[in-house]
């Protein structure tokens, strides 16, 4: 039995699979992004978080924690913190009882979910964005730097340069498009100007708060919004970018054609997925996208599987991706 756990910025998935591939148990918890969001804060949130999730996800199979062979618990914003790796590394022993598990970044979750934990790379584009990639037994993280001065192509970085939209809409610095009625009917403004108290005031510019608001800005570009569009177009090129970057630090050769997948929910938008597949296959033949095979979660399971030595069979996989209803709007994090 396999537990996986795909923390993200808003919610955290718990899945237990077993060696035949079947799911035998899932859950969903809060967000586990342990920093100055959370009000409880601190690896103290993800002991907490992680008990009522274990405690949920094995009560749904009707199993105990000795039941678990092995664990994998992707978490946001593992190793971004040096001098919290240890307190992360030991929190879910706290809760298992044992040290049948391994921590490290969601962002392997993603990776393991959408290729099925072979080599090739895999975006990442929730609440932040990044990709990781595996060669040879050599991973590689690239992005991934946080929502003040990086997460390109993320639900936050999306939203900023809505709001970025908003702002210039308002001052007839650019020509006003549905974006601005969506935006002061979703606020509530009495004036534009208050959404500087609605964003900076009443959510503390909270990530989470901000990123909330890119389905706005995919419902504004369906509606027409040029402005919109363009950043939605932007986003799923600075996605690319991420992909083209890992390529080259992975060490692919010029023409191997790399396999390529993607988790998170920006991809719901078809405009930001068509700007991404185009950055990706309109010059050299070099990337095999592949649609997501399972979510992360799922993903997480996988990996698990194969740190404990014994990875799901063919015949394994093939049933859990026939029972499995594969969602690729998991939220995903640098986190």
């Amino acid at each position: 039995m396999f537990l996986g756990v795909d923390g993200g910025g808003t919610k955290t998935a718990f899945c237990l699979v077993d060696s035949t591939g079947t799911v035998r148990g899932r859950a969903l918890g809060e967000g586990a992004y342990y920093f100055a969001e959370n009000a409880d804060g601190g690896v103290d949130h993800v002991v907490r978080l992680l008990a009522d999730g274990v405690r949920a996800v094995t009560g749904a199979a009707g199993v105990t924690l000795a039941d678990i062979d092995h664990a994998f618990l992707g978490l946001p914003g593992y190793g971004e913190v040096p001098g919290d790796i240890a307190a992360l590394d030991a929190a879910p022993g706290r809760v298992l009882g044992h040290r049948r598990y391994a921590c490290d970044n969601d962002m392997i979750c993603g990776w393991a979910g959408s290729l099925g934990a072979v080599d090739g790379i895999n975006v990442i584009s929730g609440t932040g964005s990044m990709t990781y990639g595996e060669r040879a037994g050599l991973g590689v993280r690239t992005g991934g730097w946080g929502e003040l001065f990086g997460d390109e192509g993320s639900a936050y970085w999306i939203a900023a340069r809505a709001l970025n939209v908003f702002s210039r809409m308002s001052d007839g610095r650019t020509p006003e498009g549905p974006f601005a009625a969506l935006l002061r009917e979703r606020l509530g403004l009495t004036s534009d100007l208050e959404v500087i108290d609605v964003v900076l005031n009443r959510w503390q510019g909270h990530r989470s708060e901000i990123a909330a608001l890119t389905p706005l800005v995919v419902e504004a570009a369906e509606a027409g919004d040029t402005a919109c569009a363009a950043v939605l177009t932007e986003a799923g090129g600075e996605l690319a970018e991420l992909v083209h970057s890992t390529r080259h630090r992975l060490g692919f050769s010029p023409g191997e054609r790399v396999p390529v997948s993607y988790s998170g929910g920006v991809f719901r938008s078809a405009r930001v997925l068509d700007a991404f597949t185009s950055a990706l296959t309109g010059g050299a033949a070099e990337y095999e996208l592949r649609l997501p095979q399972f979510e992360p979660v799922v993903g997480a399971a996988l990996y698990a599987a194969r740190l404990a030595g014994t990875p799901l069979s063919t015949e394994a996989l093939a049933a859990l991706r026939s029972s499995t209803a594969l969602t690729t709007t998991e939220d995903s994090d640098e986190a």
